[in-house]
């Protein structure tokens, strides 16, 4: 929420306060007008008010949020950190567990894919979730239902690094070319791309992106810690590091 938006809801809120503080019939129409206009005269001189009111609704927001996000993670840790569809990177039994919502189209998802793979190169112990969650049209979901279908032919990890490595946008005769150089059946391939299984796992992880409240990529979870954008290597260790210190997983 930007700021002048967060602005003019604290504004509202304040001004709104008078009629359903007044509700019961304790004060007439006349005194309400009346008090509601010394409500918004007093807002105008003192407008650090809404600065207050504004700072509060979004950490009421936020906490709201986490809480959100800390129930569905409680209650869908199976499916987030233990999918048989998902495809599991690094040490598949590693102490901690790291899952990415990522799109083959984002400019933060592609700048992040290094990271990620140093990440992997320097921590032995660490196990890797991959959630294809494609946000940006048609190209993104043919490469998203190609790697998932690539799993068929034992060749997602391969064509998941290639399409990531690709320069420039992944369209649909990118991800048929990538896959052919990756040594994959391109016409089976596409065969198993409509599996209805394919969908499903679209379908599923758009929905838990949704309940998670991840509306962009890349959305990055460790154990109960979930956080949207991109990070570096080094702050991804942070996270994992925590998790190691406060005991280990709770979830993963």
């Amino acid at each position: 929420m930007n700021f002048l938006f967060r602005l003019a809801a604290a504004a509202v809120a304040l001004l709104a306060l008078t009629p359903v503080a007044f509700a019961d019939g304790s004060f007439n129409d006349s005194q309400k007008k009346e008090i509601g206009e010394i409500v918004r005269q007093y807002l105008i001189e003192n407008p650090e008010v809404l600065l207050d009111v504004s700072k509060a609704l979004e950490a009421k927001q936020q906490e709201q949020e986490s809480a959100q996000r800390s129930a569905v993670l409680q209650s869908n840790a199976d499916q987030i950190f233990r999918s048989p569809a998902d495809y599991v990177a690094g040490n598949p039994k590693g102490d901690v567990t790291m899952v990415e919502f990522f799109d083959y189209n984002c400019g933060w998802c592609k700048k992040g894919f290094p990271e990620v793979m140093t990440l992997l190169d320097n921590d032995k112990n660490l196990r890797f979730v991959l959630k294809e969650f494609p946000i940006f049209g048609g190209d993104s979901d043919y490469a998203a239902m190609a790697a998932i279908a690539a799993k068929k032919q034992d060749k997602y990890w391969e064509l998941h690094k290639a399409m990531f490595e690709h320069e420039g946008k992944i369209t649909k005769e990118a991800v048929d070319e990538i896959a052919a150089k990756q040594g994959i059946d391109v016409t089976k391939l596409k065969a198993d791309m409509k599996d209805p299984s394919v969908a499903k796992e679209l379908a599923d992880n758009h929905a838990l992106a949704q309940a998670l409240n991840i509306n962009g990529t890349p959305g990055f979870i460790v154990d109960d810690k979930v956080s949207p954008g991109y990070l570096p290597a080094d702050g991804l260790a942070q996270m994992i590091d925590q998790i190691r210190k406060d005991g280990g997983c709770k979830l993963c």
